[in-house]
């Protein structure tokens, strides 16, 4: 089958890519600033990498180095910085800055390069908070900027949008991003349907539908070997009092409301604190920037190895992500699992070049069920019992100990 060429912007450590390319295209040329994801592609791949930030890079220098003219690549794929529109800066200013905050302007950039080197499609990847309900000024400057690329090229870019769960395709990790996608000539492009559900959700509307059962951690992580589990273990503060911790739960085990020791208030930390991995179930999002408490971990009280953060993320064993723990996370944690990628990627090639694939996607982990047993968690050490007590639970938006510290400065 002919492969087809990909224009690959804010390419980080390719697990967009990796999808795509097991999916039949081919990457032209990736443009990545971070130096670290830079070193990765060049490990891993031959494609002709442009290490320089978005803005100092034009679109003569991008076709140039990718061998194409203006109109001659399959696709434009990308997701440019999502810090503006994500939840987790929404919970730590009270409402993140948005189209104000400078990194708002990789969106016309992406756009910038989409004018300048005419797609026949393009691919554009982000956080829930772009087309958040009400604040979905991302969403709105991207349709304008597409229909004045359609007025001044005379192209007829279509754009569809949807909200998808990476678990509802294979990925084990639930994991929520926006797609954009949209053809040059007008073709209106068809999510695919979802093929997997949560089998813990009596509610769901697939559960009568004949899907999939989610694929698990388990079937992720069963058989990966760790040689280095030392460089694995957790330090700091909170370390002895993550084993008391159940598989599939965090702090909120010890409030009030859960299972263990109310040492905590109710929903006081972020939901990823202490959390920890279940067997049986999707691991929750990889964290790109953790601190030293912040999960998910591994049921065996430790970090996860570069090795079963790809398996989350699907990004081929092939592939190895260098550097440091923390530095390989955060390359981890910023891919789109590649498996998502793939999916997307085989109704592209459907819809846009005729061209249907059979069976299951290449990157789809196996299924491994039924998973082990949980371990029973340990009791809480005497070092963290001078927290028992009662804690008030948070008091609502905005009126956390954060929103109370800036109302005293």
């Amino acid at each position: 089958m002919e492969k087809r060429s990909i224009i690959s912007l804010f390419s980080g450590a390719g697990g967009l890519d990796y999808g795509f390319e097991a999916a039949g295209f081919s990457t032209a040329v990736a443009l990545e600033q971070d130096a670290s994801c830079c070193r990765t592609l060049r490990a891993n791949t031959k494609w002709p990498v442009i290490e320089n930030d978005i803005m100092a890079v034009t679109n003569r220098e991008i076709l140039d180095t990718s061998g194409l003219k203006v109109g001659d690549a399959s696709l434009l794929i990308g997701g440019p910085p999502c810090q503006p529109f994500s939840k987790s800066g929404y919970w730590a200013s009270g409402d993140a800055k948005r189209l104000d905050d400078p990194r708002a302007t990789t969106l016309h950039a992406y756009m910038r390069v989409l004018e300048g080197t005419l797609p026949r499609g393009f691919v554009l990847e982000n956080v829930p908070g772009l087309a958040f309900n009400g604040k979905d000024e991302g969403l709105r400057l991207v349709i304008s900027l597409l229909d004045g690329i359609n007025r001044r090229c005379g192209t007829s870019y279509s754009i569809a949008v949807r909200q998808l769960n990476s678990a509802n395709y294979g990925v084990p990790q639930t994991r929520q991003r926006v797609f954009i996608i949209g053809f040059r000539e007008g073709q209106e492009f068809c999510f695919p349907t979802p093929t997997h559900w949560d089998p813990g959700d009596e509610d769901s509307e697939l559960s009568s539908t004949g899907m999939i059962p989610y694929r698990t951690a388990w079937d992720a992580l069963a058989d990966v070997e760790n040689d280095d589990l030392e460089s694995l273990k957790l330090t700091g503060k909170w370390a002895e009092l993550l084993p008391s911790i159940p598989e599939g739960e965090n702090y909120q085990f010890h409030t009030d409301r859960g299972g263990g020791m109310p040492l905590f208030g109710w929903r006081r930390r972020y939901w990823t604190f202490l959390l920890k991995l279940a067997k049986n179930r999707p691991s929750w999002t990889i964290q790109a920037q953790p601190g030293p408490s912040t999960g998910p971990f591994h049921w065996n009280n430790r970090r996860l190895s570069m090795r079963e953060l790809c398996r989350l993320q699907t990004i081929p064993d092939t592939i190895n992500v260098l550097g440091d723990l923390r530095t390989v996370q955060r390359q981890v944690g910023n891919a789109v699992p590649s498996l998502m990628a793939e999916v997307l990627a085989r109704a592209i090639q459907a819809q846009l070049f005729g061209v249907r694939k059979r069976g299951s996607p290449t990157l789809i982990p196996p299924d491994r069920s039924p998973p082990p047993k949980p371990e029973k968690p340990a009791s809480v050490g005497r070092k963290y019992r001078a927290l028992f007590g009662e804690h008030a639970a948070h008091p609502g938006t905005g009126k956390g100990y954060a929103a109370q510290a800036k109302l005293l400065l």
